[in-house]
């Protein structure tokens, strides 16, 4: 699996797990069989673990387009509604819904659709091909509890919902798709009881600004080690004004960018994903960023990984 996915064994983190093998190996779970991610890491049979390996690999691919394409139907649908209705009309529990979704990719596309509009949203599909059953995937934001949400809609209207589980942030459940509209009417009502408007607005959290001297290889990997990073232990963020020396467009939504902070000699290396919204980037930006580390012709070196920037 390290192979494949191009990581050292002998310099693995949780966040190489978590975002390169976990996705191959939970990719078959999601539209084929998990049994091939169970198999590939059990067998003793090094020649079956690498062609296992290899497919699993292939289908976490064939899941980052289907899940890109659903994804963009998604914020489509967003965008449109917004624009016919307006901000005030927009729903504070977000349902969404298309007959030709895959029920094993929609919750990365309710946790990614939530992540834009900054609201609990639920995300459905067909459970099989042709099903008048719905298997929905939720996600949520601090300070919404959505299977206490979930709980509050059962209890209002008896048996609308056929199944649900969960947590605070993550959750799932079945409804028939006759029940969707009117499932989404609930949501949405319990959603605007629970959250007021300081919780819909979306706060991101600095570290503080670093001194360029700082911005270096070393205290990279001191922090990547420094992990693991998670819920409630988040991994530190910075932020800096930066003259934007050149930028790029990398894949078809990715932006690969050289910052250059006061003090510095020169520009750094940085990446931002899904940055479609942010192209191009002003001359002088704030940005919040990682340290991280990026691999090139066998060797590391220094690459900031920005989550947001804006005009400075």
């Amino acid at each position: 699996m390290c192979r494949v996915a191009a990581r050292e064994p002998a310099r693995l983190i949780a966040a190489d797990l978590a975002f390169a093998l976990a996705p191959r190996i939970n990719a078959a779970g999601r539209l084929e069989d998990m049994g091939l991610g169970i198999e590939c890491l059990i067998t003793d049979d090094s020649a079956r673990a690498a062609e296992l390996a290899e497919q699993l690999s292939a289908i976490n691919s064939q899941r980052r387009e289907m899940q890109a394409a659903m994804v963009e139907q998604a914020e489509a649908t967003a965008a449109a509604f917004l624009a016919e209705h307006g901000d005030d009309a927009f729903p504070n529990g977000v349902v969404m819904f298309q007959r030709d979704w895959h029920p094993g990719v929609v919750g990365l596309v309710a946790s990614r659709v939530k992540e834009r509009l900054h609201r609990p949203v639920v995300a459905f599909a067909p459970a099989e091909e042709g099903s008048g059953e719905l298997r929905g995937s939720a996600r949520s934001i601090p300070g919404f509890h959505l299977r206490d949400a979930l709980a509050e809609v059962d209890t209002r209207c008896p048996g609308l919902i056929l199944r649900f589980g969960g947590h605070a942030m993550a959750a799932g459940l079945t409804l028939e798709l006759r029940h969707l509209e009117q499932f989404a009417a609930e949501f949405d009502a319990v959603a605007r009881e629970r959250l007021d408007a300081a919780l819909l607005e979306h706060v991101l959290w600095s570290d503080g600004e670093l001194d360029a001297r700082d911005l270096c290889f070393e205290l990279a990997e001191a922090l990547r080690y420094a992990g693991p990073w998670g819920q409630a232990f988040a991994e530190p963020a910075f932020d800096n004004v930066f003259r934007v020396e050149s930028w790029r467009l990398v894949g078809e939504q990715h932006m690969q960018l050289r910052l250059l902070i006061e003090g510095a000699a020169e520009a750094l290396e940085a990446i931002m994903f899904n940055a479609s919204e942010c192209m191009p980037p002003p001359a002088k930006v704030r940005a919040v960023y990682h340290l991280g580390m990026d691999e090139w012709n066998g060797r590391e070196r220094l690459r900031l990984l920005v989550r947001h920037i804006e005009a400075a």
